[in-house]
């Protein structure tokens, strides 16, 4: 077995953890508003999703000089110090602290840019699906972990919750540690499916002043401005939006919390089957037509969410589940394949870490205004609404881009110099 697949599945359990650690949020609104009598609004703002997607391409870059091995244990044991700090904080700046910067930055790592950089450096075969199944970690942590957090919530305290990832995390640090490598070359291997080594000049160059450079290259060219035109909304209709305010969206229609958490558990089960389809299918097809397809269906089914709540229909809840969880994380991979496409294998995975940044930019967007207008309004009926529609004008970026993709291909302005 090549070692690559050790690689792949070390990183999908640490994922996963990373995962499930972000998935308390959905959870811990609540029960921090009452205990605490702090606005909605708030809460949501301290566990935006910014801070960590604004690191990504600081962390791709990092990945390059330090090595993925350091950077995943160093990431991991960040997580353990911010959740340890949320069981003593008391203020609501403590929650902006420990959710907004160290959980932040920490889940960054794990949630932005890491499969990308797995997929393409061990594969150069089977990258798609490769990169299909890591992002389905992130799926998968909501499906296992939530239903278990809302008992453990309802049945004791957040706290609880806590502490089980405290453990998992301690746990995944001394795997990544001793198993953990940074390029097959590190056990005498080619990539996946490669027939010789690329030539390569080692990267001496600061990571930061790496990542600017390569932002530098992206602002010139339409494509980098369509792909994150197209995943701020992809953010904005995703983790910013479903997954801190769907639960409490089904709680104020009366929805029991544990019952929730299981349909936001069953939409992470097609969230797999849809991301490993969208990895295969990006492999092989055009990727702007997924996106396409994947961006429309999400917004009709966000457009539906609200009277499905409205009815309390369990049947309409759990249709929505379905066609929403099949693409929730599916334009992932082929938005990766894109950024490889316009910007080259070195430069692509720092490209999708800028792109990644909208994204997140788009989910913390989401979580703020979300309180917000539940707040304004104590409704969520135009922020899920608003969602759908902006989805559909995504489509519309995705078909641009392939109007610019001739332009671009043969511009030497995207091109670095060796």
């Amino acid at each position: 077995m090549h070692y690559g697949w050790v690689v792949v599945w070390i990183t999908f359990v640490a994922v996963l953890i990373a995962a499930g650690i972000r998935s308390i949020t959905g959870v811990i609104l609540i029960p921090l508003e009452q205990e605490f009598d702090w606005s909605r609004s708030s809460i949501s703002f301290a566990i935006n999703l910014i801070l960590y997607g604004i690191s990504g391409p600081f962390i791709a870059a990092g990945f390059e000089r330090l090595g993925v091995r350091k950077i995943m244990s160093y990431s991991m044991v960040l997580l353990v110090i911010g959740l340890v700090a949320s069981l003593l904080m008391t203020q609501i700046w403590q929650l902006h602290l420990i959710w907004g910067v160290v959980i932040g930055i920490g889940s960054g790592v794990f949630l932005s840019v890491l499969s990308a950089n797995i997929a393409t450096i061990w594969f150069e075969e089977k990258r798609g699906m490769v990169l299909g199944l890591l992002m389905a970690a992130t799926a998968a942590g909501q499906m296992i972990f939530l239903p278990i957090l809302s008992f453990l919530t309802e049945e004791y305290s957040w706290r609880v919750g806590m502490v089980v990832f405290i453990g998992l995390g301690l746990l995944i640090t001394p795997i990544v540690l001793i198993w953990m490598k940074d390029h097959p070359r590190d056990k005498g291997l080619l990539p996946y499916g490669a027939t010789k080594e690329e030539t390569k000049t080692e990267n001496k160059k600061n990571p930061i002043l790496a990542a600017f450079e390569v932002l530098w290259i992206g602002v010139r060219s339409g494509p980098f401005w369509l792909l994150s035109g197209s995943f701020f909304i992809c953010g904005l209709s995703t983790a910013g939006l479903l997954g801190t305010h769907f639960i409490p969206a089904s709680t104020h229609h009366g929805i029991p919390e544990v019952h929730a958490a299981s349909i936001f558990a069953f939409m992470g089960i097609f969230n797999i089957i849809g991301t490993m389809i969208a990895g295969w299918l990006s492999d092989r097809f055009d990727n702007r037509w997924l996106l396409f397809w994947f961006y429309g269906l999400r917004g009709l089914s966000l457009l539906v969410l609200p009277y499905a709540l409205q009815m309390q229909s369990y049947v309409m809840l759990i249709a929505f589940a379905v066609f929403y969880g099949l693409d929730w994380i599916a334009t992932v991979p082929p938005t990766v394949r894109l950024a490889a496409d316009f910007f080259g294998k070195e430069n692509g995975p720092i490209v999708y870490g800028w792109v990644f940044a909208a994204h997140q930019i788009g989910s913390g967007v989401a979580a703020y205004l979300g309180g917000y207008f539940y707040d304004v309004f104590h409704s969520y009926t135009i922020t899920f609404v608003s969602a759908g529609v902006l989805c559909i004008v995504a489509t519309l970026f995705v078909l641009i881009i392939k109007k610019q993709a001739t332009i671009i291909a043969q511009s030497p302005q995207v091109t670095v110099d060796k």
